[in-house]
């Protein structure tokens, strides 16, 4: 077996997973407090990338230096991201809060096309070129030749966001009302709880990491279109249930999980195949642990 290709993947599979990974964690969060699946959560993540493409050009125009560009390009989107997350929650789904499950779904598949055709419209169906967000980043010269510096760094982002988002949900006054809104709404309510607060921070924190990772990708791949997103948000939906849904560690686990699957499925097998055994993992872990790998089964009273 060749070695160096076995590490190429391993390395590939990580970064796979590394950016299902900030995807599902918005996923599981936002579950987590009001058990609700995001669908237009992977157009968060398509969004924030075409906003970095779209300033970086701004500021190219502006004359600024390579590093100030991806740097001012790369926070405009983030936080415009957040802001459209934030807005996404208000105008969709805090209306549908007492509906039926059913409308929600609904609501969140009818904003996800919504978003989709929008930025379809507004920009193009083309694939358009994305320049380099993580300009000058070197790694050892030994190691260029499994991983590249961008899959270095977007491995150790996704680490270092896991590890903030765990320190805040534990240790943090917000993290608290979090935790607290997850186990009984109204009962958080009585005790003084902004539950509405406490919503849109999670939703607002959610559409941060989805941003981050389309940034992160489109920055690795050097190539854009509007339905990345779709593509990459029901993957990151299938790690988050792997995972086990509501568990932030279990979204990073089921993440990685898939990345590396469909990276080893794609080299030794055949590329068509990765998104069948994304699938297949699926439905395997739902036969066989519907909770998830470190998803807690839910106790129902009768």
């Amino acid at each position: 077996m060749d070695t160096e290709y076995f590490f190429r993947l391993f390395f590939s599979g990580l970064t796979r997973g590394s950016i299902y990974a900030l995807l599902a964690l918005g996923y599981t969060m936002v579950y987590g407090i009001i058990k609700l699946i995001n669908f237009a959560h992977g157009e968060i993540y398509m969004i924030g990338a075409f906003i970095a493409l779209i300033m970086s050009g701004v500021f190219s125009i502006m004359g600024l230096p390579v590093p100030a560009i991806a740097a001012l390009a790369s926070l405009v989107a983030l936080v415009y991201s957040s802001a459209y997350g934030y807005t996404v929650e208000k105008l969709a789904y805090k209306p549908l809060r007492r509906a039926p499950r059913l409308s929600v779904l609904i609501g969140a598949i009818g904003m996800s096309l919504f978003l989709q055709n929008y930025v379809l419209l507004s920009q193009t169906s083309n694939f358009l070129p994305f320049p380099s967000m993580l300009p000058g980043l070197r790694i050892p010269a030994a190691l260029e030749e499994i991983v590249s510096p961008v899959q270095v760094f977007i491995f150790a982002t996704t680490t270092v966001v896991m590890v903030i988002l765990t320190l805040l949900i534990k240790y943090t006054k917000m993290g608290k009302s979090m935790r607290a809104t997850s186990q009984d709404r109204t009962m958080a309510t009585l005790v003084g709880i902004n539950v509405n607060r406490v919503i849109s921070w999670t939703f607002l924190i959610g559409s941060f990491t989805a941003a981050l990772g389309g940034i992160l990708i489109s920055s690795f791949i050097g190539q854009i279109n509007f339905y990345i997103g779709f593509v990459a948000g029901i993957k990151a939906f299938v790690a988050a249930v792997l995972g086990g849904i509501g568990s932030i560690p279990g979204a990073v686990l089921g993440s990685l999980v898939l990345g590396m699957a469909e990276s080893y499925a794609a080299g030794y097998l055949s590329s068509v195949y990765e998104d069948v055994f994304a699938f297949l993992i699926l439905v395997v872990i739902l036969i066989f642990k519907p909770s998830g790998l470190l998803g807690k089964p839910e106790v129902q009273k009768v």
